[in-house]
């Protein structure tokens, strides 16, 4: 084959392949960057509180046991004058008591405000969870975005590559028919002006790909310095439906998940201040032991022990009408959810419709990108047969190799934006797999 057909061909074979390396496939970008993220870990935690948080205890549906323990002591010097008049004195006398025991008590009726307090834990604990599913579709979409960024550049470098190795053997030939005297001296300046242009955007480009390397290594938390390799191709679906997308958004887009549960909360908390309308009913019981000591009085010495219990009730009668402006404002917080909630609906379809959009067009421009790089392709392939023969010049071939190269780099693109149009649809939709 001659060598121009060979550096023609090298254009259709990425030379990343021939390159040994730790290779890095999408998922196990994602999955690193599951375990290391730091916000993924951070909104874990948030998730385990809120767990931690739901409990009958935390509600107030439990009793309350309390221990107690006191002693006081005291020396002093006394004087006491009797009724009959009489007056009994004694210095550095000593009075000791001592007290101790246990009491429970127990809220068992607030007019039902620990029940809507246990359901708003339990909706807090809920929350988290979506939270947490939000950082984690968040995530991977910020990896697959950057994953698939440096799968484009890397292949752009390829194209670059490929490009440079063509011009160096043009400016080679380019030389030797200036030796011969069949071709000027500026065309040889003209081939090697070329040769450092694509020199200079090779340079540029691997300074790209270190940068995202890099900021796809903050994503999975691993060495920034930790080198590696992409997959060279990736796919699409081209298969996507708005209709389905916008019904799947209604029950799976994390973001109204969020605020119907916060319409929900805002309903319970507007349970839990109506509560206070009620009588709070409470029942108290104890076991104690008491015992004093007295060097001066009737009773030098006294103890007691035994079982305690009674009911206390209380009932709100007027407290300014503060009452009345907290249940107010918690109805408003209850009408401003579901308006949030209509709000946010609107937004997140209008989005979708957005992105379907860019989605059809992205798709439809990789398609004819794909025609335009076989026509640039063929059409290369008969200026590098009349360069051969010597029927047009340098300039010209260059021209039909930067339309070839160009034709590639823009269906690498076409492709890159398409795939990143179904990672943002699957995004908004909630439902984000690999």
């Amino acid at each position: 084959m001659n060598k121009f057909y060979y550096l023609l061909a090298l254009l259709f074979i990425p030379i990343g392949t021939a390159v040994s390396q730790n290779i890095l496939t999408a998922q196990e970008a994602v999955s690193l960057a599951m375990q290391n993220n730091f916000d993924v870990l951070l909104t874990k935690n948030d998730l385990v509180v809120a767990k931690e948080n739901l409990t009958y205890g935390n509600a107030g549906l439990l009793p309350s046991l309390t221990a107690n323990f006191s002693q006081s002591n005291s020396n002093q010097n006394s004087k006491q004058t009797q009724v009959s008049g009489e007056v009994r004195e004694l210095d550095n006398a000593k009075n000791n008591s001592m007290n101790y025991g246990v009491s429970l008590g127990w809220t068992i009726f607030d007019g039902f405000g620990m029940f809507a307090r246990y359901d708003k834990l339990n909706e807090l604990k809920a929350r988290g969870e979506i939270e947490l599913q939000s950082v984690i579709i968040s995530t991977v979409g910020d990896v697959l975005n950057m994953y698939y960024t440096i799968v484009l550049e890397e292949n752009l470098l390829n194209t670059i590559d490929s490009s440079i190795m063509i011009s160096t053997d043009r400016l080679k030939t380019a030389e030797n028919r200036f030796q011969i005297g069949k071709a000027s001296k500026l065309e040889v300046l003209n081939v090697q002006v070329n040769l450092n242009s694509d020199e200079s955007l090779r340079l540029k480009k691997i300074e790209t790909i270190r940068n995202l390397k890099t900021e796809l290594n903050r994503l999975m938390a691993r060495d920034l310095n930790n080198d590696f390799q992409v997959e060279e191709q990736f796919h699409f679906n081209e298969n996507l439906k708005m209709d389905d997308l916008l019904i799947q958004a209604s029950n799976q887009n994390l973001e109204l998940q969020l605020i119907k549960l916060d319409k929900r909360i805002a309903e319970l908390e507007l349970k839990d201040v109506k509560s206070r309308r009620l009588p709070i009913v409470r029942l108290n019981s104890g076991y104690n032991f008491s015992s004093s000591e007295s060097s001066l009085g009737f009773v030098s010495q006294s103890s007691a022990r035994g079982l305690t219990y009674g009911v206390t009730a209380s009932f709100n009668i007027f407290d300014g009408f503060n009452q009345r402006r907290i249940e107010r404002i918690a109805k408003i917080g209850v009408e401003k959810a579901g308006i949030q909630i209509e709000r946010s609906k609107a937004l997140v379809d209008a989005s979708i419709v957005k992105a379907y959009q860019s989605y059809m067009t992205n798709i439809s421009l990789a398609k004819l990108e794909d025609k335009n790089e076989r026509i640039a392709k063929q059409n290369l392939g008969i200026t590098l047969d009349k360069y051969k023969i010597g029927t047009i010049s340098a300039v010209e071939f260059r021209d039909a190799q930067e339309n070839y190269v160009n034709a590639m780099s823009r269906l690498k693109e076409a492709n890159y934006l398409a795939k990143l149009s179904e990672i943002g649809l699957k995004e908004l939709v909630g439902n984000l797999d690999l």
